[in-house]
């Protein structure tokens, strides 16, 4: 079937998170997506962590599959030549790097929109372009805590914690695959193409904005409050048998029929009537004594057993997944959120695939490319150079 964004060309320079993961979600729907890059090391993600000395790393892998790989030094003036054929050729031009980089190398927005007054130019910054803290560098974490997550996350006392999903990157960058789609859409409407920023600290503030409901009622700093949903009864983390550091389920009562249900799950109807747990507030106030009760039951039990008993029940429940069972996990790999793929040098990948399904164009995830990989092919489709000329160009340090 043909892809849902098949045609839409990118031209990708992007690194590290924030901005591949936004390229790679066009690519698995389908955009031919070209990551360029420097001729001799490559984007700084393919050697970040990697436990085998020139072999791409399996945060690269994990960033950067199903597109094609380019070299081109934009630093020599031929570089930015082909460079500009490219971006004639293009409908998204996408980059993350350091505010004024592609400026200094002439570059920059204003001049490629007079080159294709089509194109959609993604920037991704920390802080934006624009504001006191523009020039400001930032990651994953940076981002955490000035967007407000890591204010919330932890228990009432500790320091601020930093979730563990990487919000501040990966967040972003479907932030930025969203704005993209909605300026492509706008294109075809009015034939302009236009700009599109998404800054990291902000997109981490628009996964906030619901906990911060809570200063709008005392007009004060949302508290830490753990693992434990306010107003809800039960809506914590219990442990589970045998005890080990992930032997863990989450449950959520939102519903007195929730409740209830519970209750039988556990072979406690009675507790319905109890007077201390008889509606949210005093399931709340009185949280300490319930979770004894619940720990109770769930310690005899598997996380996966917990789960299944009170899924079936109608109550919701998650087992606490560490990385090796997701990988694993049985119902991720049926629908096929859970994916191997053979990489050309580390053979078979096992990784999480596309979690966006569309029924007339189904994703079928690819390796990441090597350094390189597609210089032939892509600058033969776009630009018609032959062997000769890229191996003149590869001599010249251009590709």
């Amino acid at each position: 079937m043909e892809k849902a964004l098949a045609g839409v060309k990118v031209l990708d320079l992007t690194q590290f998170e924030a901005g591949t993961s936004c390229t790679e979600m066009l690519a698995w729907l389908g955009a031919d997506v070209i990551k360029v890059e420097s001729p001799k090391m490559g984007e700084q993600g393919r050697w970040l962590l990697t436990e085998k000395p020139g072999v791409d790393s399996y945060y690269f892998m994990l960033l950067n599959a199903n597109k094609r790989a380019v070299t081109l030094n934009l630093k020599s003036e031929k570089g930015r030549e082909i460079f500009l054929e490219l971006i004639r050729k293009v409908d998204i031009l996408a980059e993350n790097y350091s505010l004024g980089t592609l400026e200094s190398l002439e570059l920059g927005y204003d001049r490629l929109r007079k080159i294709n007054p089509r194109l959609i130019y993604l920037t991704i910054k920390g802080f934006g372009t624009s504001g006191p803290y523009s020039s400001y560098k930032s990651f994953d974490m940076i981002a955490q805590a000035s967007g407000g997550a890591m204010a919330l996350t932890g228990f009432p006392g500790s320091p601020p914690l930093k979730p563990g999903p990487t919000i501040g990157d990966t967040g972003t960058g479907m932030h930025a695959a969203c704005g993209v789609l909605a300026a492509y859409i706008q294109r075809e409407r009015t034939g302009e193409g236009q700009k599109v920023e998404v800054a990291m600290q902000e997109a981490v503030l628009n996964f906030v904005r619901v906990p911060m409901m809570g200063t709008y009622l005392t007009h004060k700093p949302v508290p830490r409050s753990g693992n434990r949903l306010g107003g809800a009864g039960p809506g914590d983390i219990f442990k589970c048998a045998p005890g080990g550091d992930n032997d863990y389920c989450y449950i959520l009562c939102t519903t007195h029929e929730m409740w209830e249900s519970l209750c039988k799950a556990m072979g406690r109807p009675e507790l319905v009537d109890d007077e201390r747990f008889k509606d949210p507030r005093l399931r709340s106030h009185n949280a300490d004594a319930l979770a004894e009760i619940i720990n109770s039951w769930t310690g005899q039990r598997t996380k996966y057993d917990v789960m299944k008993i009170l899924g079936e029940a109608g109550v919701p429940c998650g087992a606490v997944l560490d990385s090796v069972e997701l990988l694993n996990d049985p119902h991720l790999r049926e629908r096929g959120m859970v994916t191997t793929v053979k990489h050309p040098v580390r053979g078979d990948f096992t990784m999480p695939g596309c979690p966006v399904r569309l029924e007339h164009s189904p994703v079928q995830v690819k390796p990441a490319p090597l350094h390189g990989q597609h210089n032939a092919e892509v600058y033969g489709e776009y630009l018609g150079l032959g062997a000769p000329e890229l191996e003149r160009l590869k001599e010249q340090g251009v590709i």
